[in-house]
């Protein structure tokens, strides 16, 4: 009944995670928004209090059914690990506690210096998430732009179309490469990656050892038959000393059907141990080092200070349309600052998904690597548009409202006079003052001297000038303008814009 009601729990907690990475409507968000907020890390760096307490309150009660049941990742395994369909595939092995804990560590410290990107490469639901919103996502939205296609045909309008296109190779080849790897683990010998890479796992295990209830061999039941053994995923089970490693046991229940004399139970019962009174003290230091490095890292967290805002250091050089040369990143609003953002993302790529405006891509650069940032090539950041912070389950983006995005300036407009096509071939446009959402772009005269009289353009001499020989260029007012990108994704400049969006460091408020 144990492995019914867990295989069900799981799932179920898998297809709808899974949903909600791929889904780009908003409406998986809108319900089950709480499921990336409860996985372990997202909450940890969120100092989702209500989170952390639960998922140690269930560990501390019933072990590391949080990895069988509520990670995405570990259910992803198991799936891998079925389809083999072999029985009696796995042996007990020694833990590799070296490993283990030094992932732990390298993890933690990677949090304590602001690089949550690089321990995002090894978090759970990190990874699971760069390798459904690279991998599957895409094949989610070709399988609905070709529902919408036929609902078309028959005058139905119940799917629309979206764009389908490859944010970052570099992403690409990172979620292929993990998925690789742990495919090949979890074929060969079931839940290795959870056991000796997975920090989440390494630290839950340290709780688990002092859970309430516990997987329990009856010696004088168990006829040494090994087949529990055998089918254990984690290799935590060793019959020769009639013992388990709770520090692995996921509590998945294969072992209690696999066991046909009842030799196992899981059970509120006390475990017996060689070590007596010192082993039990052990586990209980174990665990609370283990929540004493939860509650450190989220301390640590809270105290993070944002830099103070620096000053742009002029135009900066735009080398290709595709993607301006920016001196300054353009962060989603809600980041609060680049440091923000870098400090507590972790790279799961569920904002980057859930952009309906095309604006985030996974980035490359080695400082904030595969962290969303903005770039205006197919789109601009809409001002009513608040997607990226209702999903962001770490608030690396904070939630924001529509009011409070209009406010939020996450950069600035920079023109370029040589690229403006009035000064380059001397036509008129003003396409970036009509199409700014905050007015922040004012037409003027290109020509000296010129001024507007009424609905007439005079010359320094006072004569009147026919209105189609006036030309008119932009000037940004940097304190209305939010950076949004429209000036620069809408900008007909050929081949390169002739305005573009400069970030701010830290995100200030008009």
């Amino acid at each position: 009944m144990l492995k019914k009601i867990r295989l069900t729990l799981a799932i179920l907690f898998w297809v709808l995670i899974t949903w909600l990475l791929v889904d780009f409507t908003g409406t998986a968000h809108a319900y089950l928004g709480w499921m990336a907020k409860i996985q372990l890390v997202p909450a940890l760096l969120a100092l989702n209090v209500g989170a952390l307490l639960f998922v140690v309150t269930l560990t501390l009660l019933m072990g590391r059914i949080y990895c069988s049941v509520i990670c995405p990742l570990g259910v992803m395994q198991d799936a891998i690990a079925w389809l083999r369909r072999k029985k009696n595939k796995y042996n007990y092995s020694p833990a590799k506690n070296t490993l283990r804990y030094t992932m732990l560590v390298l993890a933690c410290a990677a949090l304590a210096i602001n690089v949550a990107w690089l321990a995002g490469l090894i978090f759970p639901y990190s990874t699971y998430g760069r390798i459904v919103s690279t991998c599957v996502a895409p094949l989610y939205k070709l399988a609905n732009n070709g529902l919408a296609a036929i609902a078309e045909h028959y005058g139905s309008y119940a799917f629309y179309e979206v764009d389908v296109w490859l944010k970052s190779i570099t992403a690409l080849i990172v979620a292929l490469l993990t998925w690789g790897i742990i495919a090949v683990l979890a074929w060969k010998n079931g839940r290795t990656w959870c056991n000796t890479i997975c920090p989440v796992g390494t630290l839950l295990g340290l709780i688990s050892k002092q859970a309430r209830f516990k997987m329990v061999i009856d010696t004088d039941k168990c006829k040494n038959c090994h087949k529990c053994e055998r089918n254990c995923k984690a290799a935590c089970i060793d019959l020769d000393t009639h013992s388990v490693d709770y520090s692995r046991c996921v509590v998945c229940g294969n072992c209690l059907e696999d066991c046909k004399f009842d030799a196992l139970k899981f059970t509120a019962a006390p475990v017996p141990s060689k070590g007596g009174v010192n082993a039990e003290a052990s586990g209980r230091r174990a665990a609370l080092t283990s929540i004493a490095l939860l509650a450190g890292t989220a301390i640590a967290k809270a105290q993070a200070k944002v830099e103070p805002k620096t000053t742009d250091g002029g135009f900066a050089d735009i080398i290709k349309k595709e993607k301006p040369k920016r001196e300054k990143l353009i962060t989603p609003p809600g980041s609060l600052s680049i440091r923000n953002l870098r400090t507590h993302c972790t790279a799961c790529q569920l904002c980057i998904d859930a952009c309906p405006n095309n604006v985030l891509r996974p980035s490359s650069s080695l400082d904030r690597f595969m962290q969303p940032e903005v770039s205006y090539e197919r789109g601009y950041c809409r001002p009513e548009c608040t997607r990226c912070s209702e999903v962001c389950p770490t608030s690396a983006i904070k939630p924001v409202t529509v009011e409070e995005r209009t406010a939020i300036q996450v950069g600035h407009a920079v023109w370029t006079r040589d690229l403006c096509v009035p000064v380059k071939d001397g036509k008129p446009c003003g396409l970036c003052a009509r199409k700014c959402p905050a007015q922040a772009i004012q037409m003027v005269p290109l020509q000296a001297g010129v001024h507007q009289d009424g609905w007439r353009w005079r010359d320094a001499e006072n004569n009147e000038i026919p209105r189609e020989k006036v030309l008119l260029i932009p000037v940004v007012n940097e304190e209305k303008c939010i950076g949004c990108g429209a000036c620069e994704n809408l900008c007909p400049s050929s081949p390169i814009s002739a305005i573009y969006v400069e970030g701010h460091e830290v995100h200030m408020e008009i």
